[in-house]
């Protein structure tokens, strides 16, 4: 296929205060704010639209500005398809776990009804079954947008389908996880899949890529997870072509990247999520920070 072209730096999809029931993507007209932390605060983030309606086929840039009412993740649940995971990506997360460096990625499912919404749009539900185990649990990831369909693709191609970046939170069951062998149950209930607050353009990383990013998980004001991506086990080009031999990644695939060391499970004490908790995964420089509020299934 021919490269493919980036029309933006950084996409946002949204509800704007002019007409709160329509949803428009766009550009924040400041290209370093951190949209996911001034929404929150309440702070008016003006964007420039763009002419397409979904960040798959942006279109072109307009002269139009609306402001954000509310925020939502950049792909909807219907663009999505599935969500494909890679567990175990991050030397030192392998380690904290005691387990042995993956010569090939793990690799398990979250349906597209996993997919949520940044906070104040949507807070981040733990369901009945986790709550009766106390054992809910975040990870911080970065997340591959595929922007065209691929398949039997080579490494040395695979960036050409990657639309860009943003940031997720792999919510967790973890009792349940522990119970089985496959993961998509304990991973995959409603919302437990947050992706925001902007999806950054590949083409705006440059030749560093992703090893020039960090990511960050934060749970009420202290650092759980910080971790330059250097430390992934598989490269971007990697698993975008691992996951494609064979199998097509139609165009609004996400693939959730891995987690670093410092999730809940690991941690002595154990720190897991409860109702009340705040989490931001921040992804820097240019994703910004994904706010999780957490709240019980009633």
């Amino acid at each position: 296929m021919s490269k493919l072209a980036s029309t933006f730096s950084r996409l946002v999809r949204f509800h704007p205060k002019s007409n709160p029931s329509s949803i428009l993507i766009g550009e924040p007209v400041n290209p370093t704010l951190d949209v996911g932390l001034a929404v929150l605060s309440g702070t008016d983030v003006p964007v420039t639209l763009f002419s397409g309606s979904s960040i798959l086929s942006p279109g072109s840039k307009t002269d139009k500005t609306e402001s954000i009412l509310r925020l939502l993740s950049p792909l909807s649940k219907h663009e999505v398809g599935t969500i494909r995971c890679i567990g175990l990506n991050y030397v030192s997360h392998a380690r904290e776990m005691n387990l042995d460096i993956p010569t090939v990625p793990t690799l398990f499912l979250k349906p597209p009804t996993s997919l949520g919404d940044p906070y104040p749009t949507a807070s981040t539900i733990l369901p009945k079954i986790t709550q009766e185990d106390g054992t809910g649990d975040y990870e911080s990831e970065m997340a591959i947008v595929i922007g065209a369909d691929a398949k039997d693709v080579s490494e040395a191609d695979a960036l050409d389908y990657v639309l860009g970046y943003t940031a997720a939170n792999d919510i967790s069951s973890r009792t349940s996880q522990m119970n089985q062998s496959q993961w998509c149950f304990s991973k995959g209930f409603d919302g437990a899949c947050p992706l925001g607050p902007v999806v950054v353009s590949k083409d705006v990383l440059g030749e560093e890529g992703v090893s020039g990013l960090r990511i960050r998980g934060v749970k009420n004001g202290v650092v759980m997870q910080d971790c330059q991506l250097t430390d992934l086990i598989f490269s971007v080009p990697k698993l975008v072509s691992f996951l494609s031999q064979g199998t097509t990644l139609p165009a609004g695939t996400v693939i959730l990247t891995g987690t670093p060391p410092g999730v809940g499970a690991a941690k002595s004490p154990k720190e897991f999520l409860k109702a009340g908790d705040e989490f931001r995964v921040e992804l820097l420089p240019g994703v910004g920070t994904l706010v999780n509020r957490i709240e019980n299934q009633a």
